[in-house]
């Protein structure tokens, strides 16, 4: 089989390994599809131990949807031909190794496979393509459930990538009224905003403003604000936090789920006097996975349409370099049936 072995800085080569096997209690699964994830880009172009956890010289990729191939005789619920997501803190038997599951490479050993544990079954309702963004949605709605949303309320999304519009979906399903998802990138807001979300590129547009129009105004320690409740930095960018300390209403709360958000000031006085919480958010459970194969099932969005390109295997590092382009791309797959 081909497979993308990582070798460190802008160092990804496709190679030839040994297909896998079956054991007994095993499956073994051809991917369909990958997306590539904000941390493959980081460690490809910035080197080791800038995302995931990946070890150089090995096999690497976590967002893909495949088809299963080869099933071990004690292997109970799941048969050849069903089109499953691999959970990939689990697929591999290591939560360690949920970066390097084996999404880039043509076919993947699972072993000890359990149906809604390893892998998920894919509904006939939602294409191939789309569950490859099963993944990094259920960042998004894991992200969105950490904010304890309440039916009615309204919420500000910080980045337009794959994990900000998951995360806005995510507080829609959960009862949110309006969502508001803002962005520097006018490509990128406009995918949102045809998904229904109001949008607002904060690098020249007046957020507070904007948001009250849109939400009505609340108290703040500073005056009126926007009735906004839950806010989300799914950016990482460096004023977020203190943009958010000096606009979010009283008893409002921020989730952080950017992976590049790093070390950043709190004004603890501030926080404490105007009833503020901070929110960390990583990662994903199998409620989260649960809640997105039902929303992509039911089609209320269309969230295939943030794919904006796909490449063959063998174009990897382009693909990379392609999801790098925040302003010309969103979502960037590999298609294993391109040659």
């Amino acid at each position: 089989m081909k497979a993308a072995i990582y070798y460190g800085q802008e160092d990804v080569r496709i190679e030839e390994l040994e297909k896998p096997e079956a054991g007994g209690n095993d499956i073994v699964i051809k991917n369909l599809y990958a997306s590539i994830c904000g941390t493959d880009v980081a460690v490809y172009t910035h080197g080791p131990n800038t995302g995931h956890r990946i070890t150089v010289g090995s096999e690497f990729g976590h967002e893909m949807v495949s088809e299963v191939v080869q099933v071990g005789k004690n292997v109970k619920r799941i048969k050849v031909g069903d089109i499953v997501y691999p959970y990939p803190r689990l697929a591999k038997g290591d939560p360690r190794r949920a970066g390097t599951a084996g999404g880039f490479s043509e076919y993947v050993l699972i072993p000890n496979a359990e149906l809604d544990k390893q892998v998920y079954e894919i509904p006939a309702q939602i294409p191939p393509k789309t569950a490859c963004l099963i993944e990094p949605f259920t960042v998004g709605f894991r992200a969105a459930r950490r904010s304890s949303p309440q039916k009615g309320e309204n919420a500000i999304v910080f980045g337009a990538g794959t994990i900000g519009i998951a995360s806005a979906i995510g507080l829609k399903y959960f009862g949110c009224d309006q969502v508001m998802i803002c962005d520097h990138s006018d490509f990128r807001l406009e995918k949102a905003r045809a998904l229904g979300f109001t949008v607002c590129n904060n690098g020249r547009e007046d957020l507070k403003g904007k948001a009250m129009e849109c939400f009505g105004t609340a108290p703040s320690r500073f005056g009126p604000t926007a009735d906004a409740g839950i806010y989300i930095d799914a950016a990482g960018a460096e004023p977020i936090l203190e943009l958010y300390q000096s606009i979010g209403k009283i008893e409002s709360r921020m989730v952080v789920v950017a992976v590049r958000a790093g070390r950043r000031p709190v004004d603890v006085l501030a926080m404490t006097y105007s009833q503020h919480a901070l929110i960390g958010s990583g990662g994903y459970f199998p409620e989260d996975v649960k809640d997105v194969i039902a929303v992509m099932a039911s089609g209320k969005w269309d969230i295939g349409s943030i794919i904006t390109d796909e490449y063959p295997l063998w174009q990897l590092p382009q693909a990379i370099e392609r999801a790098a382009q925040v302003d010309e791309a969103l979502n960037v797959v590999i298609n294993y049936s391109l040659s």
